[in-house]
């Protein structure tokens, strides 16, 4: 069920075949041109609770941190996740727009590094970490 794109968004500019199931997915500019990813919680995202499971924020933190790493150079990094580290700290619920947005701390000959707060209706849900190899 998809109520449409939230405003403000448009459908992610990149999909595969794995996150087409956990779709739709959005994406956005923020203030400072920094890339936005947002899911919409729904039924199949939900874990016994009611709330989003934390497989789906922990995919939406990796999506987030990945893309927009790779998408600050041009052309685009290729990169692989070597670690990611993700904190819980409140729910989402059905219904609820989760938005990821990032920070890069730094883009190395072979190692890049960012984190991300995720939120809902301004109420933080997760705040997570990474480091990309560059190949």
């Amino acid at each position: 069920m998809d109520i449409g794109t939230p405003p403000g968004f448009e459908p992610l500019f990149r999909s595969s075949p794995f996150l087409d199931l956990l779709g739709p997915l959005y994406s956005r500019r923020d203030e400072e041109g920094g890339l936005v990813i947002a899911a919409r919680i729904q039924q199949k995202h939900c874990n016994l609770r009611g709330t989003a499971h934390g497989g789906l924020l922990c995919t939406l933190a990796d999506v987030a941190l990945g893309y927009s790493t790779a998408f600050s150079q041009e052309p685009p990094l290729a990169m692989a996740t070597v670690n990611l580290s993700l904190d819980f700290c409140g729910a989402a619920r059905l219904g609820d727009l989760v938005e990821v947005r990032t920070a890069i701390h730094k883009i190395g000959q072979r190692l890049a590094f960012a984190s991300a707060d995720l939120s809902s209706s301004g109420h933080p849900v997760a705040r997570a970490s990474a480091v990309f190899h560059i190949p």
